[in-house]
């Protein structure tokens, strides 16, 4: 603050006439400019002037300078307040104007004015001097100096207790205080007075109090009423702890002396209440120590927090959902072993694999409790149930159950989450469905994991790396999160429909369950156990009104339906009900009709038969068309050169016809059917062995000569040529194929075969062998040629194919064309050579 001993002002000032505001020694205003007298004060005196003196200024309020420059000058306010002009702004719109921010150094009294025009210049007499106050002091305490050290004493503690029911840690509040504790007394009334809110009249009147005693009487009053509303308020708030959450703040700028502090609006950003319940919600969530420590933090951040900040919602919503994971809670397993298995029994037919491996966990978690949660999953083709599956262990185990789909899913943020940092940020999908289920030990199924895809935004399969690991998910930490959460205790199951696509990092994480397709007769009764029944239900159909015999299912699944699953089958038998359902409800039209004898003998011809309707072959026809597949397979293989193959697909076994045809030429070799690199090399690995023991198994060319190829172009063709076609398993179809064809014999029509070939003629094991026999079994095929290594993997076949089948497994070619061809394939009289394979261990 200004005075005789800082800044001393002129006997002389011009003076700035104001009507919107009072400037207070020690405040800094902003005032606006634009009638002509103070237009002509900035820019004659302020813009022009090159000393420090030059921009002093004495503001006189309540006094409204006159419109026009030729108008009278009202009468002059006597007291106002010299004051340095820090900034100035010019503005030409929407008319020129300027806007002065001014700090206040000192009271005067106009004593006279010299002159009115072009500006108001004015002899002042300069009031506050601060020398006075010391020297009075150092004489001694008088009676007035008591009175007066007393009121200062009770205006300074009332700043005090105001500041203190105030948050310290808001920035404005902390320079207040500093502001409190450096000031002189004597200019705590201008300064608090000036930032607490009050009226203009009320600044007027302290301005106006040029003693000192009379100052902090003026002052006093203003400050106990700030405290008294404020005091009301936080009453008033307690009450109703539903009040609007809208009344805040202390406004947050920064402190510049006259900016005003809106003491009768709350500090504390949020409602006490709500906020105490928000951190009883966190201390009663049970969750570890280290999340427990973030989220205390960011409760803290968030008292101090207004809440028009976008980081405030931000930041609630976070705890919020801190506070709503199960960190602790779980549920109870249901470990009786025998009402497992009844369970999973009635829910599905077969399956004894998965269901043996559910029952082994059954009998762990009986024995030890704290077992971690394994990691299954189920490949096995489209249809089979395995997301059904999946379902039955949640309800026997008597867990929550939560499905994520995965499929096409190529941002890694979508299992990790995103960092709170990125606007729209939000967990991954783990921690969603542990939000959704509200336990940590539901069985989650991650669907279809083989069709994740990559992008820039990521590998989702890399981040189910620690989802996925029984030694790392005990902490698994969500990007959003940034606290270890433990999933071990969750049963994670997943599925896919091969594993060629699986990452084999991830692979290797998971205990993979072989899932093969149905026979026949696991079709058949899983139709009459489960879909015909659901599929009555749904159309609103009783097995009063509908009959579905044994034979006319099997003829669905044979000649309808070719798949591992059993999707295709409940679509044709939904397409039966639906039919039967026109039918009564015709039958139904014609009871409730009432009209003429002879329109009712019409109508009744055209009445259903009696309940229940009975589906024959005839009536399946008529219902489903012509039957789709011809599981004849004797009348394609009427031809030398054609042979019936097996191979894998990930929607099952499928059986594979291979032809062949040769023709004049210069030796080539075509193949057509779009084939993988493999297959082609398995062509060519076919033709040299068998013009390496053409003379063996007495092949020729067209002519009679001993090269089968010499002069002879070969086509080899893979029908269904729009599916591409890749794998070793094809090379023993087409070695017995090629020999049908160069020896001019017939393949027997019921055998079917598998299997790697060598180039010295070895036959070497390949994969899918379930799923091959049972292609072949529903096509019919009486002879299976298998892989002498494959013989261990018959034992997964149902006993009844095993019976119905023959199985040949074959070491070398010789042993799968002795079996291809009736009476075997002859070769000449000891010079058929067995590959001898000896050790050299």
């Amino acid at each position: 603050m200004a005075s005789a001993g800082g800044i001393q002002i002129p006997n002389r000032l011009p003076l700035l006439l104001t009507h919107e505001g009072v400037l207070l020694p020690g405040s800094t205003v902003r005032f606006s400019v634009d009638s002509p007298r103070n237009m002509q004060l900035v820019g004659q005196r302020l813009l022009k002037g090159t000393s420090l003196k030059s921009t002093i200024i004495g503001v006189i309020p309540n006094t409204r300078d006159p419109e026009q420059d030729s108008d009278p000058l009202p009468p002059v306010h006597q007291i106002g307040t010299a004051g340095i002009a820090v900034q100035v702004v010019g503005s030409n719109w929407p008319k020129p104007h300027y806007t002065l921010l001014i700090t206040g150094l000192c009271r005067f009294r106009v004593s006279s004015l010299l002159k009115e025009r072009p500006f108001v210049l004015a002899e002042v007499e300069q009031l506050d001097k601060l020398e006075q106050y010391t020297t009075s002091t150092a004489e001694g305490a008088t009676a007035e100096d008591g009175e007066l050290g007393e009121l200062s004493q009770r205006f300074y503690q009332a700043a005090v207790q105001l500041l203190g029911m105030l948050d310290m840690s808001v920035p404005v509040v902390a320079k207040f205080r500093r502001l409190l504790d450096s000031l002189p007394r004597e200019t705590l009334p201008d300064v608090v007075a000036s930032m607490i809110r009050t009226s203009n009249k009320e600044k007027l009147q302290v301005l106006d109090a040029v003693r000192l005693e009379e100052r902090f009487r003026k002052a006093l009053p203003m400050l106990t009423r700030q405290i008294e509303g404020l005091k009301l308020l936080q009453k008033t708030r307690k009450m109703s702890p539903d009040s609007d959450k809208r009344v805040l703040s202390v406004r947050k700028g920064g402190v510049f002396p006259g900016r005003q502090l809106n003491l009768d609006e709350d500090d504390e950003g949020e409602d006490g209440d709500d906020m105490a319940a928000l951190e009883r919600k966190i201390h009663g969530a049970s969750m570890p120590e280290a999340a427990l420590r973030v989220c205390l933090k960011e409760l803290k951040r968030l008292k101090k927090m207004p809440q028009s900040m976008p980081e405030y919602a931000l930041t609630r919503n976070y705890l919020e959902l801190m506070v709503e994971l199960p960190w602790s809670k779980s549920t109870k397993d249901c470990l009786d072993i025998r009402a497992a298995r009844t369970l999973l029994d009635n829910d599905h037919y077969a399956m004894d694999k998965l269901k043996r491996r559910v029952l082994e966990y059954l009998a762990v978690r009986q024995l030890k409790t704290s077992l971690k949660g394994p990691i299954l999953c189920f490949v096995g083709p489209p249809g089979v149930g395995k997301t059904s599956v999946g379902r039955s262990i949640a309800r026997t185990l008597g867990r929550e159950f939560h499905r994520i789909a995965l499929g096409g899913v190529c941002d890694q943020s979508d299992i990790r989450g995103h960092r709170r940092t990125y606007v729209g940020s939000m967990p991954g999908r783990i921690i969603n469905g542990l939000k959704a289920v509200g336990v940590n030990n539901p069985v989650f199924l991650l669907d279809e994991v083989d069709k994740l895809g990559k992008s820039l935004q990521g590998d989702p399969a890399a981040a189910l790396l620690e989802v996925l690991d029984p030694e790392q998910n005990h902490s698994f930490t969500d990007h959003y999160l940034n606290v270890a959460f433990d999933l071990s205790q969750v049963l994670f199951i997943a599925t896919a429909n091969t594993t060629a696509t699986i990452p084999p990092a991830l692979l290797d994480r998971m205990e993979v369950l072989q899932v093969p397709g149905y026979t026949q007769e696991e079709k058949l009764e899983i139709a009459h156990r489960h879909l015909i029944p659901n599929q009555l239900e749904q159309h609103g159909l009783t097995p009063q009104q509908l009959l579905l015999p044994q034979d006319s299912t099997q003829n669905v699944i044979s000649r309808y339906t070719r798949e591992a699953g059993v999707r295709s089958l409940e679509r044709k038998i939904g397409a039966i009900c639906r039919a039967v359902a026109v039918k009564v409800a015709e039958g139904h039209r014609v009871k409730e009709a009432t009209p003429s004898g002879q329109e009712q003998q019409q109508e009744d011809k055209a009445a259903p038969p009696e309940m229940p309707i009975v589906i024959d072959h005839v009536a399946l026809k008529d219902i489903l068309g012509p039957p789709l597949f011809d599981m004849e397979v004797s009348e394609r293989l009427t031809l030398p050169g054609v042979a019936l193959g097996l191979a894998w697909t990930p929607l099952g076994g499928e059986i594979m016809f291979v032809e062949a045809s040769r023709m004049e030429g210069e030796g080539q070799l075509t193949l057509t059917g779009q084939l993988g690199d493999v297959m082609k090399e398995s062509a060519h690995l076919a033709i040299s062995w068998l013009r390496a023991n053409a003379r063996t198994y007495q092949l020729t060319n067209l002519v009679g000569g001993p090269d089968p190829m010499e002069g002879t172009d070969i086509h080899l063709h893979f029908p269904a040529g729009a599916v591409t076609k890749d794998g070793p398993s094809a090379g023993v179809t087409m070695v017995t194929c090629l020999a049908s064809l160069f020896s001019g014999r017939l393949v027997r029509s019921d055998v079917a075969m598998t299997g790697e070939i060598t180039l010295r003629g070895l036959v070497l094991p390949v994969g899918g062998i379930k799923d091959k026999v049972l292609a072949a079994h529903r096509a019919g095929v009486k002879r299976v040629v298998l892989p002498k290594r494959n013989e261990k993997d018959l034992e997964e076949l149902p006993a009844n194919v095993r019976a119905d089948l023959d199985f040949v497994m074959a070491g070398n070619l010789d042993d799968v064309l002795n079996a291809s061809f009736d009476g075997g394939f002859p070769a000449k009289a000891g010079t058929r050579s067995h590959p001898q394979i000896s050790s050299k261990l």
